[in-house]
């Protein structure tokens, strides 16, 4: 079975899953849509796609799936719309910047049946993969403690800061959801800072350039997150855990992995300069698993329920970070 798939946003993001469902064998772009005829255009010349409206994906019997790659306040709708009309859909972070719009969204997912998986792409990367395995299998013990690493070369456009929903919605958000995935258990209680180190206009729009989260667990296990916009020697990726019988760690990619030694010491090429580079694999297996969880009836993975539980976190940052203390997540769920 190829799966059919219309692409609603030709963005940076849209980009980035068009070349990952062209490249799957099992699927099949065959249409994109975007408010901006050029970006549509630049889209359906390189992948041989149709130009559509997204209208006409919605109600096209040639369509099976959709990737929701528009901008976040226009995913929600888009969910519901496609959830109605009988599509799988895959849908990028976050769902909605809003808990409760959230849970309005999944209730209709759920009232319709319709598949949902949320693109928390790191899940998909070979490296991180890999380490969850290294604890699956037992070859670490028991979960104790996590570290993650994640940092940007530099800020977004000030127009994308105003409409993220700020650094812990927008950037740390996918580092709570590697945070769920690595630890085994829920987080319930979130320990956030903030400060304006990089750049002073991303403080005038109310948000921060450098944050640092510490997370914890019932059983009091611990993670701790570590972001920053700006990182002047590239994308600065890394995850460590650590258990009780040992620790296991993902350390950052380059595009060569090479070492030259000479006189002048030793020296290693420059990290990715951003995540289109970063996460190709990623993005390519993400899709593959959506692919097989529409054609083999299975669970999506991530959910709905994840992207919830990821942005329950990130409300909890917010408010950690705001009034200075710790907060319990059930605070934000209930």
């Amino acid at each position: 079975m190829t799966l059919r798939f219309g692409l609603l946003g030709a963005g940076r993001i849209g980009k980035v899953h068009a070349r990952a469902v062209t490249s799957n064998p099992d699927a099949r772009l065959v249409a994109v849509a975007d408010a901006f005829e050029a970006a549509a255009r630049a889209v359906a010349d390189q992948y041989g796609c149709e130009i559509r409206t997204i209208e006409q994906i919605e109600a096209a019997d040639d369509i099976d799936a959709v990737v929701i790659c528009t901008p976040t306040n226009t995913h929600a709708d888009l969910i519901e719309r496609f959830a109605r009309a009988g599509k799988a859909i895959f849908c990028e972070k976050p769902i909605d910047l809003s808990l409760e719009r959230v849970r309005q969204c999944l209730d209709v997912v759920e009232t319709t049946g319709a598949k949902l998986m949320i693109g928390f792409n790191r899940r998909f990367d070979p490296h991180f993969s890999a380490v969850r395995n290294a604890i699956e299998s037992g070859r670490i013990g028991d979960v104790e403690m996590v570290q993650i690493i994640s940092r940007d070369p530099g800020a977004p456009p000030a127009d994308y800061i105003k409409a993220s929903g700020g650094i812990f919605r927008d950037m740390t958000i996918h580092d709570f959801d590697m945070a769920r995935f690595m630890l085994g258990e829920e987080p319930v209680s979130v320990l956030a800072t903030g400060s304006i180190l990089t750049d002073p206009e991303i403080g005038t729009l109310g948000d921060f350039d450098s944050a640092s989260v510490i997370l914890m667990t019932e059983s009091g296990k611990h993670c701790s997150i570590s972001n920053s916009r700006r990182a002047t020697y590239g994308y600065d990726q890394r995850v460590e855990v650590h258990g009780s019988k040992g620790a296991v760690a993902a350390e950052n990619e380059r595009p060569v992995l090479i070492e030259v030694a000479n006189a002048d010491g030793y020296t290693r090429p420059p990290l990715h300069d951003f995540f289109m580079t970063r996460y190709v694999a990623a993005y390519a297996a993400e899709i593959a698993t959506f692919v097989s969880v529409v054609r083999d009836g299975e669970a999506p993975s991530p959910s709905g329920q994840d992207g919830l539980m990821a942005l329950a976190l990130a409300e909890a940052a917010v408010r950690s970070a705001t009034e200075g203390r710790a907060v319990r997540v059930d605070e934000i769920l209930n």
